[in-house]
Formats: C-alpha cells, sequence, structure tokens
C-alpha cells in the first residue's frame, strides 16, 4: 500500500511510456478506425419503417428468431446488455492515468481521440442488437432496459487499479472475448435458421477484431519499450483475473446472481467458455513472445515463469469443469 505523499515510480515511468505511444495511437484511429460516414450502421440490418411492406419484414424477422434456442437467445441479450454499457467503458478509459492529463474530452491527443471514437464505434453494436431482439417479440425488453440501467448506474470496474499498462492488457483481452462471444453466438443463429442474426454478429465480430488489433499493437509497443515493466502488468492482472464487463448487472437488484446464470448459459451452449479463457490467455502470451523474452530483471523473469505456464493451468482447469444440467433463463417472455 502507498502511504500519502509517497511517490509510486512504477506507475511514473508507465505514464512516460504512454505519453510516448499518443502520435502511435493517433495513427490507430486514422487507420484502424473507421469515419462515421463510410461505416455501417444499425439500421442496414433491420426492418426500413419507411418501406410499405415493413409489417411483412417484422414478420419474416420473427420466423426467423423463432428457431433460435431460449439459451442463445438470452446469451445474446446478456451479450447486448454489456455492449449498452458503453458509456462506463470511456468514463473508465478517460480516467485512466497519463490517457487524458488534461481532462478534457475535446483534447486532439491520439488516447483522447482513440477512447471517443473507439466507443463510438462500439456503441452501434447494443443499438443494433437491442433493436433486433425488440423485434423478435420474444424478449421482455423492461427488464432488459432495467438491467441496462442498474449496470450503469453501478459502473465498471476492471481491477486495473488505474495502470495504463494493466488497462490495454485487459482490453486486448476482453476485445478477443468479445469476438469469440459474437463469433459462436453468430454461428449458433446460422444453425437455428436466422443467417441475417448470423451476418449481425458476424459483423461486429469484425468491429472487435479491429479493435483487437489495435489494443495489442499499442501493448506490443510497450513490450519493446519497457518490457520488465510491461510483463509486471500482464502477470498482474492475470493474477487478479479478467473480470468480465457486465459482472455487476445483478448487483443491488432482486437477482444479484444474474451475471452468474448468464455465464453458466455461454459455457453451457458453447458461446464463451474456460476453454475460451486458457486459449485466449495462449494467444497473448504467444503474440508478446512472453518465452522468449531476454534481458528482463529477476521480479520480470518470475513473472516470465507464471505467464508461460498460465494458458495450460487454466486449461486443465476448462477441462474439469462440466456444463451445467440446468440453467435459469433470464430476460425472455
Amino acid at each position: 500500500m502507498m502511504k500519502a505523499g509517497e511517490i509510486n515510480y512504477e506507475l511514473e515511468k508507465n505514464l512516460e511510456v504512454i505519453s510516448q505511444l499518443d502520435g502511435l495511437v493517433g495513427e490507430a484511429v486514422d487507420n484502424i478506425l473507421v469515419d462515421p460516414d463510410k461505416c455501417w450502421q444499425p439500421s442496414d440490418f433491420l426492418p426500413d419503417f419507411g418501406d410499405p411492406d415493413i409489417h411483412d419484414q417484422i414478420k419474416q424477422l420473427q420466423q426467423r428468431s423463432e428457431g433460435i434456442p431460449d439459451t442463445v437467445l438470452t446469451s445474446l441479450v446478456g451479450n447486448m446488455i454489456t455492449e449498452e454499457a458503453l458509456p462506463s467503458y470511456q468514463t473508465y478509459f478517460n480516467l485512466l492515468e497519463g490517457i487524458n492529463p488534461e481532462r478534457s474530452l475535446l483534447s486532439p491527443s491520439g488516447w483522447v481521440r482513440w477512447s471517443k471514437s473507439w466507443t463510438a464505434e462500439e456503441n452501434r453494436h447494443g443499438d443494433l442488437l437491442n433493436k433486433y431482439l425488440y423485434m423478435t417479440g420474444r424478449v421482455d425488453m423492461k427488464a432488459v432496459e432495467q438491467t441496462i440501467h442498474r449496470l450503469l448506474t453501478n459502473g465498471f470496474d476492471p481491477n486495473t487499479g488505474g495502470d495504463p499498462y494493466q488497462a490495454i492488457v485487459y482490453t486486448s483481452f476482453q476485445e478477443r472475448a468479445t469476438k469469440v462471444s459474437h463469433v459462436n453466438t453468430g454461428k449458433l443463429a446460422d444453425i437455428a435458421g436466422d443467417p441475417i442474426l448470423g451476418r449481425i454478429c458476424k459483423q461486429i465480430a469484425g468491429d472487435e477484431a479491429r479493435h483487437e488489433k489495435a489494443y495489442k499493437s499499442f501493448m506490443s509497443a510497450i513490450f519493446e519499450i519497457d518490457p520488465n515493466g510491461a510483463i509486471l502488468a500482464f502477470e498482474k492482472l492475470m493474477r487478479k483475473q479478467i473480470v468480465m464487463p457486465a459482472v455487476l448487472m445483478g448487483t443491488g437488484g432482486s437477482n444479484p446472481s444474474l451475471f452468474t446464470e448468464f455465464s453458466a448459459i455461454t459455457q453451457k451452449v458453447g458461446i464463451y467458455t474456460g476453454w475460451d479463457y486458457a486459449r485466449i490467455i495462449e494467444h497473448l502470451v504467444e503474440l508478446w513472445k512472453i518465452e522468449s523474452l531476454t534481458g528482463l530483471n529477476d521480479v520480470a523473469s518470475k513473472a516470465q515463469d507464471y505467464l508461460v505456464k498460465l494458458s495450460d493451468r487454466y486449461m486443465r482447469v476448462a477441462d474439469r469443469m462440466k456444463a451445467p444440467e440446468e440453467v435459469k433463463l433470464a430476460w425472455l417472455k
């Protein structure tokens, strides 16, 4: 624990490195993110209420959605609720040390431009899934809206301690996790006979893949500049485990176990599992060449040993996990 007045030299060093990446991040805004006039929008995938045959379009959407299993639909609702909490994520990002020292959302810095443009792209995901689910007629939208309201009220803490290094590791992991979840949901939608929903999920997954690419590149640059600090941040976060963004969706409500129940469904139907968690760790360890890093100090070397064995440890845990025989469904009529 830091005492009042003490300087956190590790964090100060991290902030200096983060400031060096501002140009790289600005380039990512221009080259990886998409101009709003050229980006897909939710209306591209939904019935047009200006068309004379709008009622037929909605009927066709509802007929396609009838074959989607309740478990898959519930998981899709949970994914949508996670996406709808975007205001919390932008607030979190801009409160990170070194990201927005001016405390201005009008700052021209690369990091601030990124936080705004990234969350603006993400915002379309919740909008699209929300409208689609509403039109199916199968979802209790008031219960969904109450959950979104509660999640935003409760806020969001990924447990990164204000450290921008840990935050970039977190977003690298989380963007890949959401990509996996949307890809798998899309596959199940195709199997269930709703290719439009399959296309929607794959389109969203494509956004997550671009965002994942950017965050991983930011962290790769940190590893090049400060390998000791980068690997320590990676280790610290993994020892705490990744906190999913929607973990507080039920806290303070009539069903405080709501997130646990949602997670059980994604595990049961294979949308996001313990094996996926292990494989993401394995991917990041390989991407950032953790095992082959040299010249590390003693503490970082111990972190290296921990990280190279971690995915195998989680894979063994996943192998022992049993999918729940029964799951509780929420948000459906």
